[in-house]
């Protein structure tokens, strides 16, 4: 029996061209390349030519996730090789991986098969230190505020209302909470604190935001890092820390260049969650790809309910983006999953679970066109899919009036989804729209989004989620535009109310402000910004020979 081999054997059995090469192709001038060895550089976004006529821009967005794996950033980098073969100037945007799922339950995470971005393993560990500078900046900060308390404390921060919390890219959930200073008063005050996981961090996100260095400086100075004693807010700018975190942030600012199995150039800059934070890559790779192809494909993490409204809600409208067009990966085993099939069960022909979970995906397609775009549903294949559930899929999207196609990117890569491309071609005549005004308040937003989105019935609100609220409007806060941070698994914040629920509360239990980002997170449900391991995490399958080579991601 013929072995099928990993991804990352695929990967390193793939001659990469010179990042020299990529970044011609892309028309990034040669002055504006800082190389990181021969394989990826840095873009230096001062050195980039304006774009007279910017490309069309391509969210690729997907169903509820499932155990079973859909294989969005698969079909994401696919779809790129596919429209550069027929005849496109298409160049993809994406995030970088976390080394919380790497090491955790998704193992790698640049796509698949014969549809990766590489150096697949460099991109899936430290790759150009972008993780470790925001880890820097955020525990550096830490520092500081701990340090001014010790000192005199001369700004009056009362130690039991500093929010700020230091941050790991590591999934540890023994790191939630935790008291630092102990060991007598030479150690510093003795404070309850946590972490965050780095992709949650507001510096993070700050970078998946910033426009350039002066802005990049502004955000981090009114980052909000706590409170005094007559509960007025303290800034990193009170702390006079703007200084130094931007300079730790400086390099991390200008996005990464690489390159797809198909030769396509790949910005991968910024690695936020969407269940937990805005779920997309920085603004900067984004406008790059748009400034330098006709068409940028980038994703939004998870579905429609989280990345994708984040995507249009919070970075379209700070980007002043249009979405030209959508994809929405699906799977015929992501649908029976919500049809109620097990997973184990899933490789099992099931109509009548396919009947009763495309509701999920039907959700999905509903919420995209609430934005003004128009969704191209792309089924991604698997051997196990039947012809009569390929049959009952075609017909779905025939009656449901939404284009469609199918594609084998994992197997075949851009080969494998070129009739996917021709369809979204046909689609791209959309004007996005926010579907929230932040004017109208923080209750209002978050009502719009819970019922337009979730399909929510009531919003219940905990005693603190109050108490933040009213704080939030008495300094002015109420007119930022929300990040919801809610399970994936479902519409609602019960992860196992599959298919798609409706009538259900929402339950919020905490609200931040972020004004460093420039929104407000709101937490729901039992969702945690740091998470945890699985019981066999995917660091037990990672290893390296002698030679240097890994093997075990994905």
């Amino acid at each position: 029996m013929t072995k099928i081999p990993s991804d990352v054997e695929i990967a390193q059995a793939h001659k990469l061209k010179p990042i020299a090469e990529i970044a011609d192709t892309a028309g990034v001038p040669s002055e504006a390349l800082i190389p990181y060895g021969t394989t990826k550089a840095k873009v230096d976004i001062t050195k980039l030519p304006d774009a007279k006529n910017p490309g069309k821009l391509v969210l690729v967005t997907g169903v509820s996730p499932t155990p079973a794996g859909e294989g969005k950033s698969t079909i994401l980098i696919g779809l790129t090789d596919a429209l550069n073969r027929v005849g496109k100037r298409a160049i993809v945007a994406i995030r970088e991986p976390s080394q919380g799922p790497v090491m955790g339950i998704k193992g790698g995470a640049a796509g698949g098969g014969y549809a990766q971005i590489v150096p697949m393993e460099e991109i899936n560990l430290h790759f150009t230190g972008d993780f470790h500078a925001i880890a820097a900046a955020t525990n550096t900060l830490a520092a500081l505020i701990d340090n001014h308390i010790h000192q005199g404390n001369a700004l009056g921060i009362n130690p039991n209302r500093v929010t700020w919390q230091r941050c790991l890219d590591v999934n540890d959930r023994s790191l939630r909470n935790v008291v630092t200073g102990l060991g007598g008063a030479a150690n510093g005050s003795v404070a309850e604190t946590g972490f965050t996981i780095t992709a949650a961090s507001e510096i993070m996100a700050i970078l998946g935001l910033s426009t350039d260095l002066d802005n990049l400086k502004r955000r981090l100075g009114a980052i909000t890092v706590g409170y005094t004693f007559d509960d007025k807010p303290v800034t990193a700018n009170d702390l006079k820390a703007a200084g130094a975190l931007t300079a730790l942030m400086r390099d991390a600012l200008n996005p990464n260049l690489v390159q797809t199995l198909g030769g396509a150039p790949a910005f991968v800059h910024g690695g936020p969650f969407a269940n937990i934070a805005h779920g997309c890559n920085t603004l900067l790779a984004t406008k790059a790809a748009l400034n330098l192809g006709d068409i940028a494909l980038t994703e939004a993490g998870f579905g429609s309910d989280l990345g994708g409204e984040k995507f249009v809600d919070i970075k379209a409208r700070f980007g002043e983006l249009n979405v030209d067009g959508a994809v929405v990966v699906a799977t015929i085993r992501s649908q029976k999953y919500n049809g109620g099939v097990a997973q184990e069960d899933l490789q099992t022909e099931n109509i009548d679970a396919l009947k009763k979970g495309i509701s999920n995906l039907e959700r999905h397609v509903e919420n995209i066109r609430k934005f003004g775009i128009k969704p191209v549903v792309a089924l991604n294949l698997f051997h196990t899919d039947t012809d009569a559930e390929r049959e009952f899929m075609r017909q779905w999207a025939e009656d449901f009036e939404v284009a469609y196609e199918e594609a084998e990117v994992f197997a075949h890569g851009g080969a494998g989804a070129e009739k996917l491309a021709q369809k979204l071609l046909d689609s791209l005549d959309g004007e996005s729209k926010q579907l929230y005004d932040p004017s109208e308040g923080v209750e209002a937003s978050i009502k719009t989004i819970a019922q337009e989105i979730y399909r929510a019935e009531d919003i219940q609100y905990s005693k603190r989620a109050l108490k933040d609220l009213k704080y939030i409007k008495d300094n002015g806060w109420d007119t930022m535009p929300v990040v919801i941070s809610k399970t994936q698994y479902s519409f609602s914040d019960d992860p196992t109310a599959l298919g798609a629920p409706e009538g259900h509360t929402l339950h919020v239990r905490e609200i931040i402000p972020r004004t460093g980002a420039g929104f407000i997170v709101v937490l729901t449900g039992d969702v945690m910004t740091m998470p945890g391991l699985p019981k066999v995490p995917s660091a037990n399958n990672i290893d390296v020979d002698g030679n240097g080579q890994i093997s075990g991601l994905f």
